[in-house]
């Protein structure tokens, strides 16, 4: 059993690996007979949530009456290249008819809802009608987007594979700002007051002031951070593909401690009751101190964990990409299973009123009673086209 757990992770390590070095070849063109997926992730504003589809259109799930509404599909002119690219019959790449992959997550401010596409684009749509309000660029396309963007201070922030942030006016589109890193951005930001954190492929954490894009700091790792950078109680928790969690102090960037697991961190961690919850491509949960990084437990889903887990009331909901979902009750440290949804689960999980939403690979939206362990009747994401 040891060596079979062994071997289909190194399969799983192994494919992300490929995933990798095929976007590092974006500016190359078309890789024949890949195809676009995303794993877009959940976003909940009032009895509505938001989801960007794998036909690459974003749709807005009514959570209380189950209706759906869905965008126009997000086009490109031209082939997105990498793993963005649909194949066509006899090798090649769709172009303009090809959905396109949406790996964020949409961010809902007001009536505007916010995502960015493998395309190039980042689009803004009305969440009353998903209607589209604004597109950038207006003309051409930057490199791939598969960060999610976070709104904050009238203004949309996302990172870019061309290695910059981008600050556009979140009504209009407008760009206030741009930063330019290392290397490739893959990462979400996370705005705290009036700082902006992002991780780059050039090994570091950035903080940024988030009205100017001017540098405050910068962090040094030893890999790639693709997680969502995690600002709490004035420190910032990144995970990096050196396998390390780190905690840096949020005004200064300097170390406070840092934890190995045996693989790379990608999902978001959690905080609560002073301890830090992180999943880990080794396919395990770490519980740490946050004063110190000393682990306090740890918890085995025998499969990576790359979905960013939720909280509802005292327990975190966990998924592993095999597809079962875990609940972890922080009072007593206990995990148990909830369910196995039997579809491989990659995008963070999102809940509302003590259901978990789990968006999977076949279009469909799953939902488990947080409590109870209960599956609900899953939403098809599918649209009538």
């Amino acid at each position: 059993m040891w060596f079979r757990h062994r071997r289909v992770l190194l399969v799983k390590i192994l494919l992300l690996l490929v995933i990798l070095v095929v976007v590092g070849l974006t500016s190359l063109g078309c890789v024949k007979g890949l195809q676009s997926i995303g794993w877009s992730g959940g976003a909940v504003a009032g009895d509505t949530l938001f989801v960007g589809s794998k036909e690459g259109r974003l749709v807005a799930v009514n959570i209380a009456d189950e209706s759906r509404q869905w965008s126009e599909p997000l086009k490109t002119s031209t082939p997105a290249g990498g793993f963005g690219c649909a194949p066509m019959a006899g090798g090649g790449c769709a172009g303009a008819s090809a959905g396109v992959a949406i790996y964020g997550t949409p961010a809902v401010s007001e009536d505007l809802v916010y995502i960015g596409g493998y395309n190039g684009k980042i689009y803004a749509f009305s969440s009353s009608s998903l209607a589209t309000r604004w597109v950038y660029p207006r003309e051409g396309n930057l490199q791939p987007i598969v960060g999610g963007s976070v709104v904050a201070q009238g203004k949309v922030y996302f990172g870019c594979s061309d290695g910059k942030v981008y600050a556009l006016d979140a009504a209009t589109g407008d760009r206030q700002w741009e930063f330019e890193t290392g290397d490739k951005i893959w990462a979400t930001p996370a705005v705290d007051g009036d700082r902006l954190f992002i991780g780059s492929f050039d090994n570091k954490l950035y903080a940024l002031g988030a009205t100017d894009g001017s540098q405050k700091w910068k962090f040094e790792t030893g890999g790639a951070i693709v997680s969502v950078p995690l600002v709490h109680d004035n420190t910032v928790y990144i995970g990096s593909f050196d396998r390390y969690l780190y905690a840096v102090d949020a005004t200064d960037g300097s170390l406070r401690w840092k934890f190995m697991g045996e693989n790379w961190f990608w999902a978001k961690p959690v905080v609560f009751n002073n301890t830090v919850y992180a999943g880990c491509l080794d396919g395990k949960v770490y519980a740490l101190d946050v004063r110190n990084g000393d682990k306090v437990a740890e918890f085995n889903l025998e499969s990576p964990i790359s979905s960013s887990p939720v909280m509802v009331n005292s327990s975190i909901i966990f998924a592993s990409q095999k597809g079962v979902i875990y609940t972890l009750d922080t009072g007593s440290n206990k995990l148990k299973q909830l369910v196995d949804v039997e579809e491989e689960v990659y995008g963070p999980l999102c809940a509302s009123d003590g259901v978990v939403y789990i968006h999977t690979q076949d279009l469909t939206l799953h939902r488990v009673n947080a409590n109870t362990g209960a599956i609900l009747m899953s939403i098809s994401l599918k649209s009538k086209e």
